[in-house]
């Protein structure tokens, strides 16, 4: 698989998660209403089977970079439907946990 594939993989489930918890918010704490915790819901779940289509076989692996993505992803997220303006400390730890995120699932590994 290659490391564009992977990251776009990622980056798909970040949008499932990330997007499927908004709207779970929004029915809950909005009060939106059923439909869009129910929206949320079926998100979520396809969140989870997007995350199985990365190469690596170990669980542990794949969701613990995958954390890096959600935390940029979820300050992004925050940005652009919330109007949450990151800060500079905000910014230098995502991309931090970027950073974590390549070394985990593209450093180079001993034989």
């Amino acid at each position: 698989m290659t490391v564009a594939r992977s990251a776009l993989l990622f980056i798909l489930a970040a949008i499932l998660e990330i997007g499927g918890a908004w709207m779970v918010w929004q029915g809950v704490r909005e009060h939106r209403g059923l439909a869009w915790v129910g929206a949320g819901v079926v998100t979520l779940g396809a969140y989870g089977f997007v995350a199985t289509l990365q190469a690596d076989s170990h669980f542990g692996r794949v969701l613990a970079a995958y954390g890096g993505v959600f935390v940029a992803g979820s300050l992004l997220w925050g940005a652009v439907m919330d109007g949450y303006r990151p800060d500079r400390v905000d910014v230098i730890g995502a991309l931090i946990c970027l950073a974590g995120v390549a070394v985990i699932m593209y450093g180079p590994r001993g034989s």
